[in-house]
């Protein structure tokens, strides 16, 4: 068993990008190769933020093993990911063996992981398995990379839940989340969905309320407009336009719920899935993902309005949804907790080193 500290040779790039397809089907690898490629080629957006040190595990020639230590200017945490291995608790110690010793050679303090190369939405792991395909906006793994982590050293860090929430009919009403919405509309508020005309400077409204609510998350990094209008100029194209609510106050974009139908891995895959495909999808989708919500803080309790707009959106369309990812701790993780049919959970993992100052 070896291993390869690559850079940019088109063979262990193609191994890179090849060993998830040897562990996963087509249905359930939610692995976006193009958006991999350019992380690993230097040329994505957030690469000019971070150093990305890469690295293959082989086994007689065979690669069973990859990962990825991604580390800031100033930081003295490493963020390892772009895991993937195979189901082999020799092949498993091995890596992690060789990707502690990089990082303590380096000086680092600790390793947080799994971390794919990000701003705020950070790769986590899964760690209860339901029978069902992943979706999109969530980490998808096999259910024995957490003894993986936990068997070399690694301990939860951060823990995250994923809602899974019942159809909303006529039937149903929460009255505090309606009384709510009332009175923020009496008070001069406006709750309203973006439109194709003015998705892009909508896009530059939620920016500015990203970089301030989700400062506080365990990776977060600055970045700018320009490298963020790239990143998610996409979302236009698979965004059901009702399904995303901005709240205004005195014309100033102060909260935001960003949803979208449930692909699954087809946007990962352009190549398996046509576009006319993907617009099917939209126009019907089989439920929705609700990716991502935030509220300036003195505008406190617009949450459960904003909510409430949703499920009003929801009803008409008679579909369930799923709210993505809420860190432990924060007042959506209990939103509609009632109406909740399933939770998923997820975790941040760290591993502490001894010694030395980050180099």
């Amino acid at each position: 068993m070896n291993i390869v500290h690559f850079d940019k040779e088109k063979k262990y790039i193609r191994d890179f990008l090849s060993l998830p397809k040897s562990l996963y089907t087509a249905k359930d690898n939610m692995e976006d190769p193009d958006s991999i490629k350019k992380f690993l080629n230097g040329t994505h957006p957030l690469s000019k933020y971070f150093t990305l040190a890469k690295f293959l595990v082989y086994d007689n020639g065979k690669p069973v093993g990859r990962f990825a230590v991604t580390t800031y200017p100033d930081n003295d945490t490493a963020y390892l990911g772009f895991y993937e291995c195979t189901d082999d608790d020799r092949a498993a110690k091995y890596l992690f063996e060789q990707a502690v010793s990089f990082c303590r050679e380096k000086g680092y303090a600790k390793i947080v992981g799994p971390v794919d190369g990000s701003f705020w939405q950070k790769y986590r792991l899964k760690i209860n398995m339901f029978d069902r395909l992943p979706y999109t906006g969530e980490p998808y793994n096999k259910p024995y990379y957490f003894r993986q982590f936990t068997d070399n050293g690694f301990t939860v860090a951060e823990h995250y839940t994923s809602n899974q929430f019942r159809a909303v009919d006529e039937s149903y009403r929460n009255e505090k989340f309606e009384e709510r919405f009332k009175e923020f509309l009496s008070r001069g508020y406006r709750i309203e969905s973006p439109t194709e005309e003015n998705y892009d400077s909508i896009i530059d409204e939620v920016y500015d309320m990203i970089m301030h609510l989700y400062s506080d998350f365990p990776i977060f990094k600055s970045l700018t407009l320009e490298d963020f209008r790239e990143i998610y100029s996409s979302y236009k194209l698979i965004m059901n336009m009702s399904m995303t609510k901005i709240a205004f106050y005195k014309d100033k974009a102060v909260g935001f719920y960003i949803s979208i139908p449930d692909y699954s891995n087809r946007v990962y895959h352009a190549g398996l899935f046509s576009l006319p495909k993907l617009m099917k999808i939209k126009k019907k989708p089989s439920q929705y993902v609700m990716l991502y919500m935030g509220v300036r803080p003195e505008h406190r309790g617009l949450g459960k309005a904003l909510v409430y707009s949703i499920m009003q959106e929801l009803e008409k369309s008679r579909l369930p949804s799923i709210g993505a990812l809420a860190r432990d701790g924060k007042p959506t993780q209990r939103y509609a907790f009632d109406d909740v049919t399933d939770v998923y959970e997820y975790v941040l993992l760290e591993h502490t080193l001894q010694g030395g100052e980050p180099q």
